[in-house]
């Protein structure tokens, strides 16, 4: 652990305000946006965003996503080959209860159901886009009143963009899954080279096992399954070092059953094989919570930093900050004794823009508690 406390970060997304979440949506629909409007409205909400980080005291702080409409789907425009969107399964663990999933899973920005289809080869093209959203966090960061930490940017893991882009042009997966390694190593140096942690969203480390494709597949394929990508994650890296990734996975940030989910013990070492010093993974998930254990059967690599998740984003009540602590506490208790903590919330708060399933205000209560519960944590474990 630190030397001094538990300190604290997120895990990418932030409510996004309403005026930005309407020009995403004309964005999707294929309207045409004014260039200056977008300029603005983002630069706003980035601004805003990183100054009430601030306010609540975290650690590491990002630009909160404000310019993407997904966590993963923003990649369809920085990526060529992309043409289109086709209607896809839901997760496994959803198909099981269809009358829940047609309830829940709607946004008025975009469609959950419909995913983008690759139709020719894939390359980096998002150079703009991406320096524009860095420019942006940047300049926002010189305004805040007050120093910062420690600051990360978000990408999309290569198996998440080939989990969520159906794939009508490779001949196979692996050749699909390297391609998109090659294609987004380029943004994860593009960030690296600005000095900030770069956060690779890799979920489906964790949820191979819900997909339609696994579902009814054995642990040792998951098991494979999950190797590949961490194989092209790696690859994807290479000229990144270690110590400036951090990793975050997760069974999924919707609120689903989660019956099919895999166990996160069995899972660690295939993940510990990844080239990062940084792992986050939910430990706030009712589904999961008991498998804090897991890092005592498993513990960490050297000098790797365990981000446990301790606030729940899938639910509108706020964490009691003794809950967090406890969270926190047994986390730590289960890790060696040298495991540096970091407290986070599970998930991200609006990983698709127009579906946050907390209240954007309880959002931000819900990090001042994490804060809270970090404070109690640290006078617990000094």
């Amino acid at each position: 652990m630190t030397d001094d406390r538990i300190r604290t970060t997120h895990i990418g997304s932030l409510p996004r305000p309403p005026e930005l979440l309407d020009l995403l949506q004309r964005k999707q629909e294929g309207e045409d946006v004014d260039d200056e409007e977008w300029e603005r409205a983002t630069r706003e909400a980035t601004e805003r965003v990183v100054e009430r980080q601030r306010e609540v005291g975290l650690d590491s702080i990002n630009d909160g996503e404000q310019p993407r409409v997904s966590f993963n789907w923003y990649v369809a425009n920085r990526l060529s080959g992309i043409d289109g969107t086709q209607e896809t399964e839901l997760w496994a663990d959803l198909q099981d209860y269809p009358e829940y999933a047609d309830e829940t899973f709607k946004t008025d920005v975009i469609d959950l159901s419909m995913h983008p289809v690759v139709t020719g080869p894939i390359e980096y093209t998002g150079h703009a886009e991406a320096e524009a959203e860095i420019e942006e966090f940047l300049d926002a960061l010189e305004a805040v009143d007050g120093d910062v930490e420690d600051t990360f940017m978000t990408s999309a893991s290569p198996s998440i963009v080939t989990s969520t882009h159906v794939d009508e042009y490779y001949e196979d997966y692996e050749e699909y899954l390297f391609a998109a390694a090659d294609a987004m190593q380029e943004e994860y140096e593009l960030v690296a080279e600005t000095g900030m942690t770069l956060q690779i969203d890799a979920p489906e480390l964790l949820t191979v096992g819900q997909t339609a494709a696994y579902a009814d597949r054995s642990l040792e394929e998951i098991k494979d399954a999950t190797r590949l990508h961490v194989e092209a994650l790696n690859r994807a890296l290479e000229n990144v070092p270690a110590e400036q990734v951090r990793l975050h996975t997760c069974w999924g940030s919707y609120e689903g059953p989660g019956h099919l989910d895999t166990d996160l013990v069995e899972m660690l070492p295939v993940i510990y094989e990844a080239d990062i010093s940084g792992l986050s993974v939910e430990q706030a998930n009712p589904r999961h919570q008991h498998e804090y254990r897991a890092f005592a059967e498993e513990p960490l690599p050297d000098d790797w930093t365990l981000i446990p998740g301790v606030v729940d984003v899938k639910t509108n009540i706020i964490d009691h900050p003794e809950t967090i602590a406890d969270r926190i506490e047994r986390v730590a208790n289960a890790a060696p004794d040298d495991t540096d903590i970091v407290a986070a919330p599970d998930c991200g708060f609006g990983t698709q823009a127009g579906l946050g399933m907390v209240s954007p205000e309880l959002a931000w209560a819900k990090l001042e508690a994490l804060v809270e519960g970090a404070e109690i944590a640290t006078e617990r474990l000094y």
